[in-house]
C-alpha cells in the first residue's frame, strides 16, 4: 500500500530511541523527510546516522528539550527551514513516571505536565500555522492506554496522558476545517529501555523473549510489543491512507487496556 508519504516532512519528538526512532525509520522508508529531536545530542546524532544508513533518506537532528517553549519553536522552525515545511508532527517525547499519589511531589507533577502535555501544546502551536498554509497536515499525540482507565500508583503519568487525550479530542474539532487531522496512539507495554531494566531486575534468568511472554504481564496477546509495531500504526495515522481519520485514539497494548 502506498501511504502517500513521499516527500512529506515529519517532525518526531523523542526521536532518538524507542518508539520515536522506530517511527522515524518507518516514515523515512516511506519516502518522508524526517526531523528528530531529543535532549541528548550524542544519542540524537547517532540516531540520525542510523536512520539515514538504513533508509537513505533525508534526516535532520535537532537538539531540543520540549519542556522549553523556545526549544519547541526552534525545532519546528529549523525543520521548516531545513526540510521545506512540516506536514506531520508526532508528539512522542516522554518518560514513564508512576507512583502512588502521596509519593508524587509538586515538582514531579510540574515536570511531567511540562514534558508530556505542554511539550505537545507548544510543538503543535508552532507547527499548525505551517500546516494550515500548506493546506493540511497530521498531528499524532502519543499517550498511554492507562490514561483511559488509570490503575493505582500510576501518577503522574496517567493524569498528564489523560490530559493529552482531551487535548487531541478538542484540537481535532478545532482544526478539522483546516484539513489538519489530530489523533492519539495509546501505548501499553512496548519494549523500551525501562522495560529492559525491569527484565534485568525482575527475571535476569530469562531471555528477553521468555520475559516478554511471561504471564505476569497479563497481556491477552501473550507478549510485550515491539517499537516497530507502534511505529506502523503511528505512520499509518500520519499518512494519506488515514485521510478520513481524526479525533480518535488507537490502543497499542496487546488487548490489555480496559477501554476502547
Amino acid at each position: 500500500m502506498d501511504l502517500g508519504l513521499q516527500g512529506k516532512v515529519a517532525l518526531i519528538t523523542g526521536g532518538s530511541k524507542g518508539i520515536g526512532l522506530a517511527t522515524a525509520i518507518a516514515m523515512s522508508r516511506e519516502g518522508a523527510k524526517v526531523a528528530i529531536c531529543a535532549r541528548n545530542e550524542e544519542q540524537l546524532q547517532e540516531a540520525a546516522r542510523h536512520i539515514a544508513g538504513l533508509t537513505g533518506g533525508q534526516v535532520l537532528a535537532v537538539q531540543a528539550d520540549v519542556t522549553s517553549e523556545d526549544d519547541c519553536r526552534r525545532a519546528v522552525e529549523k525543520t521548516v527551514h531545513e526540510l521545506g515545511g512540516i506536514d506531520i508532527l508526532v508528539n512522542n517525547a516522554g518518560t514513564s513516571a508512576a507512583k502512588p499519589f502521596e509519593q508524587v511531589g509538586t515538582e514531579v507533577w510540574r515536570y511531567d505536565l511540562e514534558l508530556k502535555l505542554f511539550g505537545a501544546i507548544h510543538c503543535s502551536r508552532y507547527a499548525i500555522p505551517y500546516m494550515r498554509e500548506a493546506g493540511g497536515g497530521s498531528i499524532v499525540n502519543i499517550t498511554t492506554s492507562a490514561a483511559k482507565t488509570p490503575p493505582a500508583s500510576s501518577l503522574p503519568t496517567s493524569v498528564s496522558r489523560a490530559a493529552g487525550q482531551a487535548l487531541t479530542n478538542a484540537m481535532s474539532k478545532d482544526l478539522a476545517g483546516d484539513g489538519i487531522r489530530v489523533n492519539t496512539v495509546c501505548i501499553g507495554k512496548i519494549r523500551s529501555d525501562q522495560l529492559e531494566k525491569a527484565w534485568q531486575r525482575e527475571a535476569p534468568e530469562l531471555t528477553w523473549e521468555e520475559y516478554a511472554r511471561d504471564s505476569r504481564h497479563a497481556i491477552p496477546l501473550g507478549r510485550i510489543g515491539d517499537a516497530e509495531e507502534a511505529a506502523s500504526v503511528i505512520t499509518f495515522l500520519s499518512s494519506q491512507a488515514a485521510s478520513y481519520v481524526t479525533g480518535t485514539s488507537v490502543n497499542i497494548d496487546g488487548g490489555k487496556g480496559e477501554a476502547l
